[in-house]
């Protein structure tokens, strides 16, 4: 159990780190958010826990498969922002688009052969 603190602190420091950076600094808090922080420290638990080599690869690879579907959101919901549509529905909106560009992902990658 102090194991699994440990991990949610640690990540959950990451998170608010980059919140406080984007506060002061738009520019620089998208850096650090946009660096694969989550995937890297995700990389890490399952070696740690696991030290499955095949487990880990198996992990980044689907992680690169689920990549291209969420970058639409990122477009959507700054355009949506802009043009006057509340943060909540511009969110949520972004993040129905993504969830439904994951299901065609999952349908797409399996009629490819692609096991996520």
């Amino acid at each position: 159990m102090t194991y699994l603190l440990l991990k949610a602190a640690i990540s959950g420091i990451m998170i608010a780190l980059a919140s406080e950076v984007a506060r002061r600094n738009a520019g620089l808090g998208a850096l650090i958010v946009s660096l694969p922080l989550v995937s890297v420290l995700a990389m890490i638990w399952l070696w740690r826990d696991t030290h499955d080599a095949a487990r880990v690869a198996d992990h980044v690879q689907a992680t690169l498969w689920y990549l291209a579907p969420s970058v639409p959101m990122f477009l959507l919901i700054p355009a949506l922002l802009r043009h006057g549509t509340g943060f909540w529905l511009a969110l949520g909106l972004g993040c129905l688009l993504t969830f439904g560009l994951y299901l065609l992902m999952l349908w797409a990658a399996s009629r490819w052969g692609v096991r996520l």
